[in-house]
C-alpha cells in the first residue's frame, strides 16, 4: 500500500542512529507520504546522525528539545506547527534514559536523584508532551499518538531495572490522558510494547544478548524488529486505528501470550 499517510503531519521523537526504532519509522513515514518534524536532547543529537536521517527524509527540519522542561516542549509543539503550516496528526515518543542502569546500580540500591531524573525523562515527559499538546491544542481531531513501552511494566525482568517502574507510569497516561483527549478531539493515545530490540538503549541493559535469543525462542513468531515495530506504527498513525485508543498493545511475536517452548530448552541444551 502506498501514501497511507499522504497529507499527514508529525513528530518523531529519539531517532539517534540507524539501529533506532525512532528512525525506522522516520524512514517508513517519509515512504508513505507524511512530513514530519524529527527532535531529540541535544546532546543526543551530537552523539547521533540525526542530519543523515532528516536528509534521507526529503530534508526534514529537526528540533532540539529536553523533554524534561516544559519550555523546551512548548517550544518544540509551537515550531513543528510552524514548519508543518498547521496542526499534527500523529507523534511517535521513543524516549528512554536511566543512569542507575548506566552507572551500575541494582534496583535495591537505585539513586533516587538519578532514579527521579529516569521517571522524568522516560516517563513523566510522554505526559508533558501530551499536556502541552492539549493545552495549545496541536492535534488535528482523530489523531494518533503513541509511545514505545516494554512488558517490563507488567512482569519481573530484573535487570530491566528502574525502567519498568518508568514503563509502568509510561503506560498509566496512555490511558489516563487518552481519556480526556479522546472525549476532546478523538485523539488517540496508545502503547507499542515492542519485543527486545538490538538498539543503542536496549543493548545496554545487562544480559541483553542471552535474553533477546531467549525472547525469540519463546515467541511463535519470533522477535518483532525495529522495521516491524515501525510498521506497526505506522497502522496505528492511519485511518485504519481510528477506533483504537488507551490501550498497550504487545508487539513481540506472541512472546507475552506465550508460557512454555521447547525452543527455549533446545537453546539451554546447546549452551551446555
Amino acid at each position: 500500500m502506498n501514501n497511507l499517510l499522504k497529507g499527514k503531519k508529525g513528530i518523531i521523537f529519539g531517532a539517534l542512529n540507524d539501529k533506532s526504532i525512532a528512525w525506522q519509522v522516520a524512514l517508513k513515514c517519509h515512504e508513505q507520504g507524511a512530513e514530519f518534524v524529527l527532535t531529540n536532547a541535544p546532546i543526543a543529537m551530537r552523539m547521533g546522525e540525526i542530519n543523515k536521517l532528516a536528509e534521507t527524509c526529503g530534508n526534514a527540519q529537526i528540533v532540539p528539545c529536553d523533554v524534561s522542561k516544559n519550555e523546551d516542549m512548548e517550544n518544540l509543539i509551537s515550531k513543528s506547527m510552524e514548519i508543518l503550516g498547521g496542526k499534527i496528526d500523529f507523534i511517535l515518543h521513543s524516549v528512554g534514559m536511566s543512569m542507575n542502569i548506566r552507572k551500575g546500580k541494582a534496583y535495591t540500591d537505585l539513586d533516587y536523584k538519578f532514579h527521579h531524573d529516569t521517571l522524568d525523562i522516560s516517563a513523566i515527559s510522554f505526559h508533558r508532551l501530551l499536556q502541552t499538546c492539549y493545552n495549545m491544542d496541536a492535534m488535528n481531531d482523530w489523531g494518533s499518538i503513541i509511545a514505545l513501552s516494554y512488558i517490563a511494566a507488567q512482569r519481573v525482568f530484573p535487570d530491566y531495572n528502574e525502567m519498568a517502574d518508568a514503563k509502568s507510569l509510561l503506560e498509566s497516561y496512555a490511558r489516563s490522558f487518552g481519556y480526556h483527549y479522546g472525549k476532546r478531539n478523538k485523539v488517540r493515545i496508545n502503547t507499542i510494547s515492542q519485543s527486545p530490540t538490538p538498539t543503542t538503549a536496549g543493548s545496554g541493559v545487562k544480559g541483553f544478548g542471552d535474553f533477546y535469543d531467549y525472547a525469540s525462542a519463546l515467541s511463535p513468531l519470533g522477535n518483532a524488529s525495529a522495521e516491524a515495530c515501525a510498521e506497526y506504527c505506522l497502522m496505528m498513525f492511519s485511518d485504519f486505528s481510528r477506533l483504537v485508543t488507551m490501550q498497550n498493545l504487545f508487539h513481540d511475536g506472541g512472546f507475552s501470550n506465550t508460557g512454555f517452548s521447547y525452543d527455549v530448552f533446545k537453546l539451554m541444551e546447546n549452551r551446555d
